[in-house]
């Protein structure tokens, strides 16, 4: 198999189904071998079953291409690492991460536990960071060395960690720790040759079963645009070569449709020259409202 990433080496996380399946698929199609790495877990992260990952390892070698399955925990720190030398020490490096892994316990704040927050902070948010940080210490160790590094970074945020969801604080809070941490990450890591990009898809998967309605989305050629599939082209671009120049980004993507997200910036300001008295904030507070950009809600913010 040949294409864009030839010789690269890859880990995709919550390679097992949806999105990242898809992933997993099209970097491979591109010529990366790839590591595919799932637990096989329900969508509350309860359970396992390692056919999961093992069913993804053989669509990719069935259609030509090479991989390999690999069952730790991204939200554990010494789960994540193992991730990292599986790739090392089969592959011989690692050229990409693609942070994909996620669950779901969605609840109105007033019915949400501790544990329904701290699980799905726990696999998102420090699911990513910690993939990220030991990899970027090996890159970090290669530069040391004298060689250089041409990596990528690619995680995953939603439209639910970019615009807010109701009964979603959980995953809305990590999938927006995840869009500001990737920025930090492109600027820590841009001296290492490491660049590091979020995508923000929209495409039913199994997470988004109980929001969906039973109507079809497919087209009368066959295409569908809720799809995983249409998510994966982007994801091979931004780890390809081609997309050296391109970092601290956020972008949209589902359907047909690629789009940069623009995040938090300085809108309407109101300088008084001197400490405000609270009495008197009140119109220019809310003129400065009137006047910023109001950021829109698609479907929601619903979960990807």
């Amino acid at each position: 198999m040949t294409g864009l990433l030839d010789g690269q080496t890859t880990i995709v996380t919550g390679a097992g189904s949806g999105i990242g399946r898809a992933e997993a698929l099209e970097l491979a199609r591109q010529g990366a071998r790839v590591v595919v790495a799932d637990l096989g877990v329900a969508l509350d992260g309860s359970g396992g079953s390692a056919s999961v990952a093992d069913a993804v390892v053989d669509e990719i070698t069935e259609l030509g291409g090479v991989a390999v399955a690999c069952r730790a925990d991204v939200g554990d720190w010494n789960g994540s690492q193992r991730v990292i030398d599986t790739a090392i020490r089969t592959f011989g490096g690692i050229d990409v991460i693609v942070n994909n892994a996620g669950i779901i316990r969605d609840k109105m704040m007033f019915n949400m536990d501790e544990d329904d927050f701290d699980a799905v902070i726990r696999v998102h948010l420090k699911g990513t960071f910690s993939m990220t940080r030991w990899a970027s210490i090996y890159w970090r160790k290669r530069q040391k060395e004298g060689l250089r590094n041409d990596a990528r970074i690619i995680n995953t945020c939603s439209p639910a960690g970019l615009y807010g969801s109701a009964g979603q604080a959980n995953y809305s809070a990590a999938k927006a720790g995840i869009a500001c941490m990737t920025i930090g990450a492109a600027r820590e890591l841009a001296r290492y040759g490491v660049t590091a990009n979020a995508i923000s898809p929209v495409a039913d998967t199994r997470m988004t079963a109980t929001l969906q309605s039973n109507a079809t989305t497919s087209t009368t050629d066959g295409w569908d645009p809720r799809s995983p599939d249409n998510v994966a082209p982007l994801v091979a671009w931004l780890a390809s070569a081609e997309s050296a120049d391109v970092t601290g980004q956020v972008f949209e993507v589902g359907g047909g449709s690629v789009g940069v997200a623009e995040g938090w910036r300085h809108g309407p300001t109101a300088d008084k020259g001197a400490r405000w008295d609270p009495a008197e904030l009140g119109p220019v507070m809310h003129k400065l409202v009137s006047e910023a950009y109001q950021v829109p809600v698609p479907g929601g913010g619903a979960a990807r």
